[in-house]
């Protein structure tokens, strides 16, 4: 378990935040800039002291203002990665990884030098300097050189926002490998959704130091609380399901959700995988029969579990479709007409973006010494 129960205030700010979940996977902050995750985050790693505070990370207790014990912050085998990579400018790409690797003397040895390497697709870049390499490269790299320090957690405070669009999707998918193939807590910091949607296994929303709400990613997409960060229009139901069957001709495979499925574009997944989607609420239109004569491929029955307000003109609808919920934005002069049982339909290019592979569980983690 990831404990983080702190009380911070600076100047006019101030921060108030209880955090429990489970490990391994990834938390992310999530909320405006000037919300309070990087300095969260600096409490966890040490650089700031809580007024009141208890960290502990799967056992291992980091703070405790109310007995005394605090580890000092070289102790507490915490890797971090922030905006700028951070890079020693005098040394290679080799060079800092191995410093890396001297951070974690005494440590044990969990995650081999090759293994990170591979998992990074670093090798290539060994032998350059630091200046030869691209934004995305960089970060791979300090991501790389935090996790040969062997740490119990892995802090990443907005790794992607210094970078464009082309270097983000560069990076996600190595991101997404961390989170699959190693068994260690991360902590997430970003105000960008969609890196949340693809890489979060928990989101805390963060609004003037105080949690609004957390929980599940597929819970949190449903919140009201979510809409005043993101807007309407990026507001919209996370669905976790598996993949039934593909088809290679028209690149598009049958996803279950719910009681129901989704067509979906899927690029190289396979039948078994499991898959996340998001279904934006601007995107679906409701229907109180099966339509016909349609170009729409995605429909699925549900029924009307309940309605909020959202503005002066429209609502957002909570559909049942079976285990699942599906958000849609509708004006309340269309909603009127509408009865208990509707349909849901949903364009196949409409689909957020891509689906993404869900998270793959891990076995539990162990505690460890300090």
């Amino acid at each position: 378990m990831l404990k983080v129960h702190i009380q911070k205030r600076r100047g006019d700010f101030s921060l108030n935040v209880a955090i429990d979940v489970p490990t391994p996977g990834i938390v992310a902050l999530f909320g405006r800039s000037g919300c309070g995750k990087t300095t969260l985050v600096n409490i966890v790693a040490g650089l700031l002291d809580a007024d009141v505070g208890h960290i502990e990370i799967d056992g291992v207790v980091l703070d405790d203002t109310r007995s005394g014990q605090r580890v000092r912050t070289e102790r507490r085998r915490i890797g971090y990665v922030f905006q700028d990579s951070r890079l020693f400018p005098h040394l290679g790409v080799l060079g800092n990884l191995r410093y890396g690797e001297t951070r974690a003397r005494g440590n044990g040895l969990h995650i081999a030098f090759d293994q990170v390497i591979e998992l990074l697709g670093l090798r290539p870049l060994l032998q350059r300097r630091t200046h030869q390499l691209s934004g995305g490269e960089r970060q791979r790299v300090a991501l790389a050189r935090a996790l040969l320090s062997q740490p119990r957690v892995l802090l990443l405070d907005e790794p992607l926002a210094s970078l464009d669009a082309a270097r983000r999707e560069e990076v996600l998918p190595y991101l997404e490998k961390l989170r699959d193939e190693l068994a260690i807590p991360i902590i997430y910091v970003s105000h960008e959704f969609d890196e949340v949607l693809r890489l979060a296994t928990h989101v805390v929303l963060l609004d003037q130091g105080q949690v609004i709400a957390q929980g599940a990613l597929e819970l949190i997409s449903l919140h009201p609380e979510l809409r005043a960060i993101v807007g309407p229009d990026a507001m919209g139901a996370v669905l976790t399901g598996s993949i039934a069957a593909a088809d290679p001709h028209t690149g598009l495979a049958a996803v279950r959700v719910g009681a129901g499925v989704l067509n979906v574009s899927l690029g190289e997944l396979q039948p078994g995988a499991d898959v996340r989607v998001q279904l934006l609420a601007r995107d679906i239109i409701l229907a109180t029969q099966p339509p016909e004569g349609l170009s729409v491929r995605n429909m699925l029955a549900g029924t009307i579990a309940r309605i909020v307000s959202d503005d002066a003109h429209t609502d957002m609808v909570y559909v049942d479709i079976g285990g699942a919920q599906v958000l849609a934005r509708v004006t309340r002069a269309a909603l009127q007409a509408l009865a208990l049982r509707i349909w849901v339909l949903v364009k196949s290019v409409s689909i957020r973006g891509h689906a993404f592979s869900a998270p793959r569980p891990h076995a539990p983690s162990h505690s460890s010494d300090i």
